[in-house]
């Protein structure tokens, strides 16, 4: 971790930092480990509440959307490691009740600091779930748990674990971490809110988007994008991008992905909505939805917008220049490129843009795991073998090989948004 954060000022100056960030996971994944660094703790985990069903009924719970731990990060494989040590755990889920230490924040709103997690006293309510610290070979000791509330309203919770002094010892929390914290939790939840009302207008535009088409689920466009950001990154890594780029383009390409096939809203029902494969004339009439996608952001306001067209209209673009809707203008339809018929050239190679390279990687490996009207879906070591098949034909092959190094990332990413039942 870098230098600790020791006053107000700097909390200040985080604030205005995550305003920058527009997707909510990344937000979250960020604030974690800001608050990790505000108080030199070695691991954490950041909480969202959630509503499920149990047992027929409504309840609300905390679900693990990111654990980070820089010793677990720090003792793997090289190829293991990845920005902020992130540990997805996100399908863990807590009660909240008093019975456990997030689930009491969460139910009474208060800071909890523990000195051992391992000797809390009898006359306490919660206890210490000691699996995960069984499962990972990390032992938890000292802890500190504060609430996410904005409005009144519960948004999550943030469990902190090992406080580090200088020289990497293990002690426990202080007074002073947790004035810091409750500074920081106050801020954190202003612009949790923010992303919170940016991702439900993303998701409402993926709603009216499932409608028209029933293969593009909410959890299909998450899944892409998490493994868009996942392949990023260690791009990123790789060619020693700044953190602020890195940073600014992980959040434009989460949203962007997310995006990729809002053009088939245009598409007729007769033939988005087909229970079997396209002819040959219904799919080139299918491959207009690049074009009608990236007309929504013929007139760009900002970097994701920028993106989002670019995701939109090259997603489709094979790296040996076989793919669709090639060098033609959006907005006026006129080629720009073409060939001895006039149609339009593909574009190839580094001619596509990074992010649609990136996006068509993530878009058709989620393709071939998931279930589809005319296909049950593939097996991950047939899909591999596909993705593999594909490399240098249509996709950067360097990006492949990145995607094969982070298989682990991705099939967290994958276990972050299942797959649904209704198809």
């Amino acid at each position: 971790m870098t230098e600790k954060i020791t006053n107000y000022e700097s909390i200040v100056s985080l604030k205005s930092e995550w305003n920058k960030i527009q997707d909510l996971d990344l937000l979250l994944e960020r604030i974690l480990y800001e608050a990790r660094r505000m108080v030199n703790a070695d691991a954490g985990s950041i909480y969202v509440k959630q509503k499920s069903i149990k047992d027929g009924e409504q309840v609300d719970e905390l679900l693990i959307k990111y654990a980070q731990n820089d010793t677990l990060a720090k003792s793997g494989p090289d190829g293991e490691r990845v920005r902020y040590s992130v540990l997805a755990n996100s399908e863990v889920t807590v009660p909240i009740s008093v019975k456990s230490i997030s689930g009491y924040c969460a139910t009474t709103r208060n800071i909890v600091n523990i000195k051992d997690v391992y000797d809390i006293p009898a006359t306490e309510p919660y206890s210490f779930n000691t699996s995960i610290d069984k499962l990972t070979g990390y032992k938890s000791s000292s802890m500190l748990t504060f609430p996410l509330i904005a409005a009144d309203r519960l948004l999550g919770v943030i469990q902190l674990i090992n406080a580090m002094d200088s020289e990497r010892n293990i002690v426990p929390f202080s007074s002073n971490d947790e004035a810091l914290i409750t500074h920081f939790a106050a801020d954190a939840t202003t612009v949790l809110q923010r992303a919170n009302e940016n991702r439900a207008m993303i998701l409402r535009m993926m709603r009216m988007s499932e409608l028209r088409d029933p293969k593009e689920t909410g959890t299909h466009v998450n899944r892409v994008a998490g493994y868009a950001v996942e392949i990023y990154d260690r791009w990123a890594l790789k060619h020693n991008v700044p953190e602020n780029e890195w940073v600014k383009t992980r959040d434009c390409l989460r949203i962007g992905a997310m995006l990729h096939d809002i053009g088939k809203v245009a598409i007729s029902d007769t033939i988005l909505k087909k229970p079997g494969r396209f002819t040959p004339e219904e799919f080139k009439i299918m491959q207009q939805h690049s074009l009608y996608g990236a007309t929504l952001f013929d007139d760009p306001q900002s970097p994701i917008d920028i993106m989002a067209q670019q995701i939109a209209l090259t997603h489709h673009e094979n790296w040996d220049g076989t793919g669709y809707p090639g060098w033609i203008d959006p907005t006026t339809g006129k080629v720009i490129k073409a060939d001895e018929k006039g149609e339009p050239l593909g574009k190839k190679g580094e001619e596509i843009p990074l992010a649609g390279r990136i996006v068509a990687i993530a878009d058709v490996y989620d393709a071939l795991r998931s279930r589809r009207v005319y296909k049950d879906p593939f097996g991950e070591d047939v899909a591999l073998a596909e993705m593999r098949k594909l490399s240098g034909i249509k996709f950067d092959p360097q990006l492949v090989d990145i995607f094969f190094e982070i298989l682990p990332n991705i099939e967290q990413a994958q276990k972050r948004y299942p797959e649904q039942d209704d198809g």
